[in-house]
């Protein structure tokens, strides 16, 4: 494998949430002040996604006091420390920038009615877990004890 690309795949996250745009989400974000850190919560709209691997983003929209704030968070950020589904939302394009122009109830989607609120996740890559070769060298020590008892007797 490339270097590079070794690299990248060492900060991948194991599992990330699989979010669609359009749905309501709240994002934990861990924020460090001075030598305190503490989860920050933001809980928005979903207007888009994009990038893929490492650099993948999203980008949450809320009104927060009449003033629209948006955010853009890196989805294998360390920092991000979860993603929790609110409501499934009813989105016919990829990119919601429309809602930028909206005040009000007109600047949230539809909701899908018949969508569950479950907070799937997709597994981005495979623990490699090296536990099956020591198996293997448990068969084969179980193995070479069976040939002694069978010597011995």
């Amino acid at each position: 494998m490339d270097i590079i690309k070794s690299i990248e795949h060492e900060q991948l996250k194991n599992k990330i949430p699989d979010l669609k745009v359009g749905d309501t989400v709240k994002v934990y974000q861990r924020i460090k002040e001075g030598n305190r850190e503490r989860i920050q919560v933001f809980e928005g709209i979903i207007i888009k996604k994009q990038g893929g691997g490492v650099n993948a983003t999203f980008t949450v929209r809320k009104i927060a006091y009449g003033v629209g704030v948006e955010k853009t968070f890196l989805i294998h950020s360390p920092l991000v420390e979860k993603v929790e589904l609110v409501r499934v939302g009813k989105a016919r394009r990829a990119k919601l920038y429309y809602l930028r122009d909206r005040v009000g109830k007109s600047a949230k989607t539809k909701e899908n009615t018949g969508a569950r609120i479950e907070n799937k996740e997709l597994v981005v890559k495979e623990e490699l877990v090296e536990e099956p070769v020591a198996e293997e060298v448990v068969e084969n020590n179980e193995v070479a004890e069976a040939t002694e008892t069978e010597v011995k007797e």
